[in-house]
């Protein structure tokens, strides 16, 4: 499993904005080989900024890559930013993960 986030700084009250970005866009994710799930997360406030996660489980690191190098991702990723001056304090910061380990609800571990 391979987790992949980018991490945005969100101006202080343009929060359901940026969200509303976030629900009215096609991720075009759905049809990508390899793809697990999408999670939208907020998470803490500092004084000028509200921190948002975008998280992404796909099945290993070669399905994101493949994402990245698609046609879908180009769709997806079309219009990031145009009109949008005012509600992201810079640049979104991309971290990527591979899943060492994993443990389920009914206690079974994964490795890898």
């Amino acid at each position: 499993m391979y987790i992949a986030m980018n991490r945005f700084r969100i101006v202080k009250g343009q929060e359901a904005e940026f969200e509303r970005i976030w629900r009215e866009r096609d991720s075009h994710l759905s049809a990508v080989p390899g793809f697990v799930e999408f999670h939208l997360l907020r998470g803490p406030e500092a004084e000028d900024h509200t921190v948002y996660l975008s998280h992404t489980i796909w099945a290993n690191e070669e399905a994101f890559v493949g994402w990245t190098k698609s046609e879908a991702f180009r769709l997806a990723h079309a219009n990031a930013g145009k009109g949008r001056e005012g509600i992201y304090l810079g640049p979104p910061k991309f971290e990527g993960f591979q899943a060492v380990q994993t443990v389920l609800q009914d206690g079974r571990r994964q490795e890898g």
